[in-house]
């Protein structure tokens, strides 16, 4: 029986060099001189501080510039809420989604019956794993869960005749 599954990944790696890339266009740009605007990526999460809100701003759109041009989604980055620091600093913190959630995978899922269709669609962790008869049915699910709009990027993968 054909099957495949629902992932919502992240490339760490891109994710690194791109802020990498944001982090060497701010200290070359000449309105970021003298601001000491910094970018760091640790764990699941990317910090950006600097010494007023606008330029925070400024190095957030820098980096989600980046993000795009490493073909990383930008709804896998959530949070970003700047936030004053002490010493007339701001800050925004972003997270990286990974993975499904469980309330999330469950309107997937139901959103995907919905289309009543002969799959069967399970919820494994983080992930969903959707199974039918043909090739052609899944294939249709696939488009069909391309065209939602959905708060967090999926991919498709382990495909499997």
């Amino acid at each position: 029986m054909p099957t495949f599954d629902i992932v919502s990944e992240v490339d760490r790696q891109e994710v690194t060099n791109a802020v990498d890339q944001a982090m060497r266009e701010v200290g070359n740009r000449y309105d970021f001189r003298g601001t000491d605007t910094e970018i760091k990526f640790s764990d699941d999460e990317i910090s950006i501080e600097s010494d007023s809100p606008g330029r925070v701003e400024a190095a957030v759109e820098v980096l989600k510039t980046r993000l795009v041009r490493r073909n990383v989604d930008v709804k896998a980055v959530s949070g970003g809420e700047i936030k004053p620091v002490g010493g007339a600093r701001s800050k925004a913190v972003f997270t990286l989604n990974q993975g499904i959630e469980s309330e999330a995978a469950k309107r997937l899922s139901k959103e995907i019956r919905d289309l009543k269709m002969k799959v069967q669609v399970q919820i494994q962790g983080d992930q969903l794993r959707v199974s039918g008869k043909k090739r052609d049915d899944l294939q249709e699910v696939i488009s069909a869960v391309k065209q939602m709009n959905l708060d967090y990027p999926v991919q498709f993968s382990n495909f499997r005749d």
